[in-house]
């Protein structure tokens, strides 16, 4: 451990790039040391900064500085609705400073200022440092997040093609903000609305699935570095136990294997075992688990 001397925090409302950089060097050094994952979502704020030029007047990224070098970092990240999410690190050479604690109090300051409703903390599942600092917290255990990694090949064959998959429009904002509702088990609300071609152009792709030009579920896609990624996957109640589910996940697939993703990952909520076997029946592993831990007002 080394002592601090010199230090600062920076309050941000967007990442730049300098700040991407310095971040993700903070990154590999803890994924490194720790060998745990982190969920900061830096890509997606970059590139939702590069685009958006709104000012909010609400801080998200915290930086915490030993002279000119970044040795702490907490992000806030908002998606829509009336909760935020929350993940940071520190260097492994300046732990037990009081660092995090400091970035989390600037954090709690600005969820306080909010309108919204919850502060999801996240923690790798085995991260002693992270589940031993939320214990520290008032924070309580809400739900988690499996990331998986497509290992193996399926063969599509038996697919009927029942399923197609629609880039959704702006048109389709409502639908989808209420299937998020449905699939989280929470009440829909108009504020939780967010534009699917706003969300494009920060890299997210939001497809809705379609039966008999019926709409059964939704999937998002998301390409960046040849890395694949599915994001808010979910069939309506009525529609699941028929294999639809399974129609969507490899046509997903299929859609980001001809885009050139060298991997493809998903991040679910897993609430059963059925939904456990569908992910690994079409070739995905668990690689990680990430739990969240709600913050109320």
């Amino acid at each position: 451990m080394k002592n601090l001397t010199n230090t600062s925090i920076k309050m941000k409302e967007n990442l730049t790039q300098k700040d991407y950089n310095q971040i993700n060097l903070l990154e590999s050094i803890c994924l490194k040391k720790d060998k745990t994952s982190l969920k900061l979502e830096l890509d997606y704020k970059l590139s939702r900064a590069q685009w958006n030029q709104e000012i909010l007047n609400e801080c998200n990224e915290f930086m915490f500085y030993e002279d000119n070098l970044l040795i702490g970092y907490m992000g806030i990240c908002q998606f829509g609705g009336s909760e935020i999410e929350v993940n940071g690190m520190v260097h492994p050479d300046f732990r037990r400073n009081g660092v995090f604690k400091e970035l989390y109090e600037k954090v709690k300051e600005e969820f306080n200022k909010r309108s919204c409703d919850r502060m999801l903390l996240l923690s790798d599942h085995h991260s002693i440092s992270g589940q031993e600092f939320i214990k520290t917290t008032d924070a309580t255990y809400d739900f988690s997040e499996y990331e998986m990694y497509l290992k193996n090949t399926v063969n599509k064959t038996e697919l009927s093609n029942r399923v197609t998959l629609r880039k959704a429009t702006n048109q389709d904002a409502r639908e989808i903000a209420i299937q998020n509702a449905i699939y989280s088990g929470e009440e829909f609300a108009e504020e939780q609305i967010t534009l699917p071609e706003d969300e494009e152009k920060s890299g997210l792709t939001i497809f809705l699935a379609e039966l008999d030009s019926k709409i059964i579920g939704k999937i998002g896609l998301e390409l960046n570095q040849e890395i694949g990624a599915i994001y808010g996957f979910g069939v309506l109640p009525e529609y699941r136990c028929n294999g639809y589910g399974r129609e969507i996940l490899m046509s997903s697939i299929e859609n980001l294997k001809e885009r050139n993703a060298q991997e493809i990952k998903l991040q679910v909520v897993i609430k059963n075992n059925n939904a456990l076997n569908l992910y690994k029946s079409c070739g995905f592993e668990v690689t990680s688990i990430m739990d969240y831990y709600a913050v109320t007002k």
